[in-house]
């Protein structure tokens, strides 16, 4: 039988607006984003699919072919390139700093010096740290992207160099919440909050005193498939969380209780919700996460009823189905379908749904 966490690696997938985004920068450049998917192994039509997933592995193949393409670790969304070349040099740079502390501060002013549109600093108050990005020059490509794929980079690169997952407790975004916002549970933190000033993530201040432990040997391998590496690394730091969406989604029941996801883990509710905790999330926020994303499906790509796609998530009624779905998504389920109608021949599954909802969509 396949371990949990390894089986929880293989199904590791990203949104595919992180992928509409990673080629925003090479659409206005004028690069060729079809051949680029093609040679990731993406098929171009799950851009045209909102609710398409990505396998990791295939989107870090995507961001290391975009680099190479436009010799541009920065994706063209700059106002000057970041040269191939840029990350290692960086790494090489801050390897030797004695403290996370330290290793900040160094990436700091490198920042400075080849990426000079965002402005990042670090802020210490107490028992909190705040990274804070910012932008130095309004960016006009891309600017969702720009911020995400930033904090990721910094995230994933100190994590590996203090040897574990540095837990982010919040992270505050400065832009209204996407439509992939749930996807930032898995990447970030459940504790996302939007349309703030500027990017300000903040985690415990004593993670700041942290020896950087590796070395020259540790980072040559650490190099083979960076950047785009950073897509997968320390994803361990979310690995409950995936057991757990995993472990919903083959649930037999309709709306199984944290209890009794603990017992299919083979750990302890209590441990369970300690171990969500640390990754920055929550059983209640996985299951949403989740009953949104099949819901979404159900209504685009079946002709189930609402009365059965509700049944089937597990709500009490469709009302609460109706509500849910309103909150998630801005739109009625019949709106929303209507909008992304499944398949022809699905007018008797619409008639009814459209019966349900009345005048409310």
């Amino acid at each position: 039988m396949p371990h949990p966490e390894k089986t929880a690696k293989r199904r590791a997938t990203v949104a595919v607006a992180f992928v509409q985004g990673m080629l925003a920068g090479p659409r206005h450049a004028g690069h060729d984003a079809e051949r680029l998917l093609e040679r990731a192994g993406i098929a171009r039509s799950l851009l045209d699919d909102p609710m398409a997933r990505i396998p990791v592995a295939r989107y870090a193949e995507l961001y290391n072919l975009i680099n190479l393409e436009l010799d541009d670790e920065g994706f063209a969304l700059f106002s000057s390139p970041m040269r191939v070349g840029t990350f290692e040099f960086l790494c090489r740079g801050i390897i030797s700093a004695p403290t996370l502390a330290e290793a900040i501060a160094r990436s700091i002013r490198f920042l400075r010096l080849v990426l000079p549109d965002l402005a990042v600093r670090v802020d210490r108050d107490g028992e909190q740290a705040r990274l804070c990005i910012g932008e130095a020059r309004p960016l006009s490509i891309g600017r969702v992207f720009a911020f995400e794929w930033l904090l990721r980079w910094l995230h994933g690169l100190f994590s590996w160099l203090v040897g574990r997952g540095i837990v982010l407790d919040a992270v505050a975004f400065p832009y209204p919440r996407p439509a992939h916002a749930d996807d930032y549970v898995l990447i970030y933190t459940a504790q996302s909050t939007f349309d703030a000033e500027f990017l300000t993530a903040r985690f415990a201040a004593n993670l700041l005193d942290l020896p950087v432990c590796r070395d020259d040997a540790s980072l040559r391998s650490f190099l083979d498939g960076a950047p785009g590496k950073l897509t997968t690394l320390y994803r361990r730091d979310r690995e409950m969380v995936l057991r757990v969406r995993n472990a919903l989604r083959d649930a037999r029941t309709a709306s199984p209780s944290l209890p009794e996801i603990a017992h299919t883990l083979h750990l302890s509710p209590r441990t369970l919700h300690r171990r969500l905790g640390e990754e920055g999330s929550s059983f209640q926020a996985i299951k949403d996460a989740l009953r949104r994303d099949l819901a979404i499906e159900r209504l685009t790509k079946t002709t189930k009823t609402l009365t059965a796609v509700a049944a089937e998530l597990g709500f009490a009624d469709t009302a609460a189905f109706y509500r849910a779905f309103l909150r998630w998504t801005g739109m009625a389920p019949a709106h929303y379908r209507r909008r992304h109608p499944p398949m022809a021949g699905n007018g008797a599954a619409r008639g009814q749904d459209d019966a349900l909802n009345g005048d409310r969509s």
